[in-house]
C-alpha cells in the first residue's frame, strides 16, 4: 500500500499569519484510524466524549496498540478507507474502483481480508443494483466471504452457467470455509440439481410445531407465545441473542476486560481484539479449561455468575446489555441446562465470536424437562439462514430447539377487558385520571362491569369539567388510585386491554401503575384503528361519530363507564369482521 500522505504539508492562511490551513487531513484520518479501528471524517467522538454524549468504559488506563506492525496497519487502512468512501461515491467513481481491483494488494492479514470482502460485496451489490452483473461476478470472485460466495453463484445460474455454479457449490461443499456456506451450499445443490422443490429453511418451518393464538395477540407474537407456554405451566423467558452472550461474558469476564491478557486499544473500545481477530481461544487457552469445568458443578457456577454480576452490574462492554430480566433467565437456565450442551456452545464462542453472536431463538423455555429454545415465527415471516444455523447447533449441543409457528385465529373464550378513563387533562405526566370505567368482554357479551371516580390529586381546569361533567366536589371523597389498583388488576387479569384511541387510556393507566412502583402490561388492541381497517369509508372515526353510524348508544358520552360500553359494542363489529376473514 502506499504510505499516508507528508505529514508536514500545510500552507499560511494570507489573510492572518496566526492562522493555519492544514493540508494533511489524510494523515489525521490515518492516525484516527490507528486510535478508533475504524475510518471517520473527523474527531468528534472526542468532543461528544467530554460533553458526556459518549460513554467510555472504566475498565483501566493500559491499552494494546490496535496494531503490533505497520505493514498490518496499512493494509488495514487501505482496504478500510475505500470501504469509507464508497458509501458517498458516484457511479463513474466506483467503476474506477472495481477496475482496480486486479492491482489490490493480497491481504496477508485475517482482519483486512474480512474488510476487503466487505468492500467487494458493496462494490458487487452496487453493480447488481444498476444492472451491470459482469462487474458483479468479478467483484464476488475475488472475494472468500459465504455472501459474496452465494452471490456469484446465483448470478452463474442467472446468467445460465450452470456448469461453472456447480463447480463452485461441490467446492463449498468439498471444503468450506464456514458452517453457514456449507448450509447455503447444500440447500441450493439440492434443488438445482437433486430436483429437491423446496429449501431447507422451508421445510424448518413447514415441519415447524403450530400454536392457534387469538388474532388481536399479534402485536407482539413473542409475548403471546411465551404467555401460552406459561399458561401450561413452563417459565418463558424472552432471551434471543442476550442469554447466550450474557453467559459467555460474565463466565469469561476476567479473561476479557480485567485479566493481563485483556487487549483494549482505547477508552472508547469495548470488544476486545481478541474477539474481533478470533484469536481469544489460543490466548487463553490456559484458563479456558478451568472456566469450562464451572459448568460440571452448578452451585459454583452460580456463585461466579453471581460475583461478576455483583461487581461488575452496569459497566459498558461489547458484549452484552446488563439486563435483570436476563440475568433471571441465566440463573434459572443453568440449573438445569446439561452440562455438555452448554460447553459445545461456549466452545463456538471462545473459537470465534463474532460468527457465533447472532441469530438465536426468540424464547427460552424452562419446564419439568429442563430447558428448550423457541424461534417464534408469524405467517409470511421467513426463517433466516444464521437462525436454521443457530438451530442446528443447539440441536447438535444437544438441547431441544425448535420453531413455533403461529396461526391467528379468533378465540371465543378470550377475554377482553374495554376501558375508558376521563382525566384532569392530556398526555402529560401532570395529569392524572378521575374516572375509570371498564367492561369484561367473552364469547361476544359484556360479563362484568368496573367503575369508579379518582381524586386526582390536583385541581380540575374547568374545560374539562365542562366536557365530563366530573367536578372537584365529586372527586373530593373518592378513592386515590392506589387504593383501587388492586382490585382493577385483579379484574383486568389477563385480558386483551381494548380502548377507542387505546394509547390514550392505557398509557394513563400504565403510568398510575408507575407511579406505584408496579409495571402494568397486557396485549393492547385498538377499536379506532380496528373500525378505520376493518370498515373504511367513515368521514369521522371518532367514538361519537362510530356509535351514530352504528346506532350504538352514547347517553353520557365523556363518562367513563358509557364510553367503554359504547367501545364495547364496536369491539363486537371488529370480531365479526375478524372471523368473516379468518373463515376464508
Amino acid at each position: 500500500p502506499p504510505p499516508p500522505p507528508d505529514p508536514g504539508a500545510f500552507i499560511a492562511k494570507a489573510c492572518d499569519d496566526h492562522i493555519f490551513v492544514q493540508r494533511r487531513g489524510g494523515t489525521i484520518a490515518y492516525l484516527a484510524f490507528l486510535y478508533f479501528g475504524r475510518v471517520q471524517d473527523g474527531l468528534d467522538r472526542f468532543t461528544m466524549r467530554d460533553l458526556g454524549l459518549v460513554r467510555v468504559h472504566d475498565f483501566g488506563d493500559a491499552f494494546e496498540p490496535r496494531f503490533q506492525e505497520r505493514d498490518e496497519a496499512m493494509e488495514h487502512f487501505f482496504f478500510a478507507s475505500h470501504l469509507h468512501d464508497v458509501e458517498r461515491a458516484d457511479d463513474y467513481t466506483v467503476r474506477r474502483l472495481a477496475d482496480a481491483a486486479p492491482s489490490w494488494p493480497d491481504p496477508a492479514w485475517p482482519a483486512a481480508a474480512k474488510v476487503r470482502d466487505k468492500l467487494l460485496y458493496r462494490l458487487g451489490r452496487h453493480f447488481e443494483k444498476s444492472g451491470d452483473p459482469e462487474r458483479a461476478r468479478a467483484c464476488y470472485s475475488r472475494a472468500e466471504a459465504p455472501r459474496c460466495t452465494e452471490r456469484l453463484v446465483r448470478l452463474l445460474f442467472q446468467a445460465g452457467r450452470r456448469d461453472e455454479a456447480k463447480e463452485h457449490l461441490e467446492r463449498c461443499l468439498d471444503d468450506p470455509r464456514s458452517d453457514e456456506e456449507w448450509l447455503f451450499a447444500s440447500d441450493l445443490y439440492e434443488r438445482k440439481f437433486n430436483a429437491k422443490r423446496t429449501s431447507t429453511l422451508t421445510d424448518m418451518l413447514r415441519a415447524a410445531d403450530v400454536i392457534d393464538l387469538d388474532e388481536s395477540l399479534s402485536g407482539n407474537p413473542e409475548r403471546a407465545v411465551a404467555a401460552h407456554y406459561e399458561s401450561r405451566g413452563a417459565t418463558a423467558f424472552r432471551t434471543e441473542n442476550a442469554l447466550w452472550r450474557t453467559l459467555f461474558g460474565l463466565l469469561f469476564w476476567d479473561e476479557l476486560f480485567a485479566g493481563s491478557k485483556s487487549s483494549l486499544h482505547s477508552p472508547f473500545d469495548f470488544l476486545p481484539q481478541s474477539l474481533i481477530d478470533g484469536s481469544f481461544a489460543a490466548q487463553h487457552a490456559d484458563t479456558i479449561d478451568a472456566r469450562v469445568a464451572l459448568l460440571d458443578d452448578p452451585a459454583a457456577l452460580r456463585r461466579h455468575l453471581l460475583r461478576i454480576s455483583t461487581q461488575h452490574y452496569g459497566s459498558m462492554n461489547g458484549v452484552f446489555r446488563w439486563r435483570r430480566s436476563v440475568l433471571d433467565a441465566l440463573h434459572r437456565f443453568v440449573e438445569v441446562a446439561p452440562a455438555t450442551a452448554m460447553r459445545h456452545m461456549l466452545e463456538n464462542f471462545c473459537s470465534n465470536y463474532r460468527a457465533s453472536r447472532y441469530g438465536y431463538p426468540d424464547l427460552t423455555i424452562i419446564d419439568d424437562c429442563g430447558a428448550r429454545f423457541v424461534e417464534v415465527k408469524t405467517e409470511g415471516d421467513q426463517l433466516r439462514r444464521n437462525q436454521l444455523l443457530r438451530l442446528r447447533q443447539l440441536r447438535e449441543a444437544g438441547f431441544n430447539a425448535r420453531i413455533a409457528r403461529v396461526r391467528w385465529t379468533l378465540d371465543p373464550a378470550t377475554v377482553y377487558v374495554v376501558v375508558d378513563v376521563e382525566t384532569t387533562g392530556g398526555r402529560g405526566e401532570h395529569h392524572r385520571v378521575t374516572e375509570i370505567g371498564a367492561v369484561k368482554v367473552q364469547g361476544g357479551k359484556i360479563i362484568d362491569r368496573f367503575s369508579t371516580l379518582l381524586n386526582p390529586q390536583r385541581s380540575i381546569p374547568p374545560g374539562i369539567t365542562r366536557l365530563t361533567g366530573i367536578s372537584a366536589d365529586m372527586v373530593a371523597d373518592a378513592p386515590y388510585f392506589a387504593d383501587i389498583a388492586d382490585p382493577f388488576e385483579a379484574f383486568i387479569g389477563d385480558a386483551i386491554f381494548v380502548a377507542h384511541n387505546v394509547e390514550f387510556d392505557y398509557g394513563f393507566i400504565s403510568r398510575e401503575f408507575a407511579r406505584l412502583g408496579r409495571k402494568f402490561r397486557h396485549a393492547k388492541l385498538c377499536t379506532c384503528a380496528s373500525m378505520r381497517r376493518l370498515y373504511p369509508g367513515h368521514r369521522s372515526y371518532s367514538l361519537n361519530a362510530l356509535c351514530s353510524a352504528y346506532d350504538i348508544p352514547l347517553k353520557s358520552h365523556h363518562r367513563a363507564l358509557c364510553d367503554a360500553e359504547a367501545a364495547a359494542e364496536l369491539l363486537l363489529l371488529i370480531n365479526e369482521k375478524r372471523a368473516e376473514a379468518i373463515s376464508r
